[in-house]
């Protein structure tokens, strides 16, 4: 057993005077997800790996439950805090309730690892930020009748997410939100990806942690989306290819409808980088396949692939083709 995590058989049962609250992630492994036992661990656990198919959204179907526990100990031991981090923010939010509170609780543990020294480590080994300014629109969108077209455009990067597209995407979405006549929106990104989440040539930019929370919380996509996905319902719509990682899966994740063609690679790296979700995925993606299979893709670092994602409920379709603006332009913002 590691220190960053504890490894459990569900087979063994709670141990005497056992509480709730473990101070560390509980990986469960279950060889059988109906015995006695099991039920309480796969509540109490972080998630539970099993061998069995299973639509229990606590648990995890994988080809050998405990060599998987092994390669997640041994990949978390490095990242401790944020470990635990990434586990008592998915056990706090209420992904049944408004996002505001969740986005709280989550940029308030973001911005404390954005501080701490694990993040410190990664941002060392990266060296000098790289990060130079777009000389296009990094994001592009459109009209066409009453349906708003945003797209990623930094193909060159497959679409890693800077602050350039930040403000353009809150532009855009500001605008869906203050127009009733627009009834749908529809996200894609340009190129071989939708977006492979966060550009880290951008990481560590921030003045301070504190500052850097009250920007988060009160400049964040996340607010925008989840306000047109309670107006719009599946009318907001992704259409994912290519990577979609960290804040690109976080933010096609409150969409009403996601779609993903075959070749889509889905999944949560920022524990790579001592970081948790910080762009609304802390709600978005527990709100689509629960926090068990949420701290799974984290603590793994494991990608899913479209036919697994939505089996997961993850994504909602599958489709053969990509949808793009092409060479459609967005007016000029000013």
């Amino acid at each position: 057993m590691s220190a960053a995590i504890r490894i459990v058989d569900t087979t063994s049962g709670p141990e005497p005077g056992e509480v709730t609250s473990f101070g560390v992630p509980i990986v469960a492994i279950a060889d059988d997800l109906t015995a006695p036992d099991t039920e309480y661990w796969l509540d109490k656990a972080t998630f539970t790996l099993t061998t069995r198919k299973t639509d229990d959204r606590r648990a995890v179907t994988v080809s050998d439950p405990h060599a998987t526990a092994t390669d997640i100990a041994g990949r978390v031991t490095e990242s401790p805090i944020t470990t635990a981090t990434c586990d008592d923010v998915l056990r706090a939010i209420d992904t049944h309730a408004d996002l505001r509170p969740a986005l709280t609780v989550e940029s308030l543990a973001y911005s404390t690892l954005q501080a701490g020294p694990e993040f410190a480590r990664w941002l060392a080994a990266r060296g000098p930020s790289t990060a130079r300014p777009d000389e296009s629109t990094p994001l592009r969108y459109h009209r066409d009748g009453n349906t708003l077209h945003i797209e990623f455009h930094r193909p060159h990067r497959h679409n890693a997410f800077n602050d350039g597209m930040r403000a353009l995407l809150i532009e855009a979405l500001n605008l869906a939100h203050l127009d009733p006549s627009i009834t749908a929106v529809e996200l894609t990104g340009s190129g071989k990806s939708f977006c492979s989440g966060g550009d880290l040539a951008d990481f560590g930019g921030f003045d301070d942690p504190a500052s850097a929370h009250l920007a988060r919380t009160r400049h964040s996509p996340a607010l925008g989306l989840f306000a047109l996905r309670q107006r719009l319902g599946p009318a907001l719509r992704a259409h994912l290819h290519g990577q979609v990682l960290g804040s690109g899966l976080e933010m096609a994740a409150f969409c009403g409808t996601v779609s993903a063609h075959p070749d889509t690679v889905l999944g949560l790296p920022e524990l790579s980088v001592g970081l948790v979700p910080g762009a609304g995925g802390m709600f978005s993606v527990p709100r689509r396949i629960g926090r068990h299979r949420t701290a799974y893709l984290v603590l793994s670092g494991k990608t899913l692939d479209s036919a697994t994602a939505l089996e997961w409920g993850l994504i909602d379709e599958i489709t053969q083709t990509s949808i793009s603006l092409g060479a459609k332009r967005s007016p000029d913002p000013s």
